[in-house]
């Protein structure tokens, strides 16, 4: 399978959607906070298809609220949530197969 430039293991396999992108992003950045702005500009997304289900992902603990900076809420991955920590495992793993890496236990910080 060749793969597009700078896309990830994680959406080569399941598709590239403006959900997925986003997921894909918060994964990619997961020990960084950012405003909807920059997540959405730096997921390749439109402001308006992060804001279609951005409050679901907060209402499910994927993301969660870090600080306020001047007029803007900053987020990141709720790394306390085991959904999230899921998606960053296998995010992982399907990487490491990609990549043809032997599959160990993947440990989070």
């Amino acid at each position: 399978m060749k793969k597009e430039q700078n896309k990830s293991a994680f959406l080569e396999y399941f598709g590239d959607t403006p959900k997925l992108r986003f997921l894909d992003f918060l994964i990619g950045n997961h020990f960084f906070d950012f405003n909807m702005t920059d997540m959405a500009k730096e997921a390749g997304i439109s402001y308006n298809s992060l804001k279609s289900f951005f409050k679901e992902f907060l209402d499910k603990g994927i993301i969660i609220k870090t600080r306020r900076v001047g007029k803007s809420d900053m987020y990141k991955l709720n790394m306390d949530n085991e959904t999230a920590k899921n998606f960053l495992k296998f995010a992982w793993f399907l990487t490491k197969q990609d990549l043809g890496i032997e599959n160990k236990e993947v440990i989070l910080a």
